[in-house]
């Protein structure tokens, strides 16, 4: 009875010099706070699987391929996507194994290092039933130095963190790895402000820039 009463006073008090009272303050503050709905989530946007959305773990560097840049890549790759054997380095999310998968490629190698985001991907590959991804624990320069089993690929995605100074050993161990053919493909993805030097052998095909991330898309040339 005596809360009401002092409730009453102060709310008569808040109304008498023109400010709202403080419940309805803290009601409306309440109701205006933003809910993070669709966080560290990614939409499948072609193919088989359109439409499916993945979650992915909270990992320093993980960096998923956004929708944008992935419809134009899958664009550039969609007379060589059907049938390909891809390779993805820094699988991360998955948004591109994925999604090559889900549009038709015949086998698809994914690599990470992070034992949570491995345990996500092999997650989303038994959800899909995604039989044509193999998921493997690796770090991307060790396992291309490695003998391995010698498969070739057709597309490969090289989207390291933008932090990390492993890009330029990463693309020279590609580059002699003898896992590419002279029609295979490769997309690198990188900040925008970041200088990259490439193989003399890698043809550009195609490049663009959305936001703070260059994108391009190189063909692989024997030398």
């Amino acid at each position: 009875m005596l809360a009401l009463l002092v409730k009453k006073l102060v709310v008569e008090k808040e109304e008498a010099t023109g400010h709202n009272p403080s419940w309805i303050l803290k009601k409306r503050e309440k109701k205006l706070v933003p809910q993070r709905q669709g966080r560290n989530q990614l939409r499948i946007i072609g193919g088989k699987w359109r439409g499916r959305k993945l979650v992915f773990p909270s990992v320093v560097g993980l960096r998923p391929t956004g929708d944008r840049i992935r419809e134009t890549l899958f664009n550039w790759l969609a007379p060589h996507i059907v049938g390909a054997h891809c390779l993805d380095l820094f699988a991360g999310s998955g948004a591109l194994g994925l999604e090559a998968s889900s549009r038709g490629a015949a086998h698809v190698v994914m690599l990470d290092t992070d034992s949570q985001t491995i345990s996500q991907l092999l997650d989303h590959c038994a959800r899909l039933e995604a039989r044509e991804v193999t998921v493997l624990q690796a770090n991307a320069l060790q396992w291309l130095n490695g003998a391995g089993d010698g498969e070739q690929f057709d597309v490969v995605f090289l989207d390291p963190p933008f932090d990390a100074p492993i890009l330029e050993p990463l693309i020279i161990a590609l580059n002699g790895s003898g896992r590419l053919h002279d029609e295979t493909l490769i997309y690198l993805e990188t900040a925008r402000d970041q200088a990259v030097a490439v193989p003399p052998n890698w043809r550009l095909l195609r490049q663009k820039s959305a936001g703070q991330v260059s994108f391009a898309l190189y063909q692989f040339c024997p030398e």
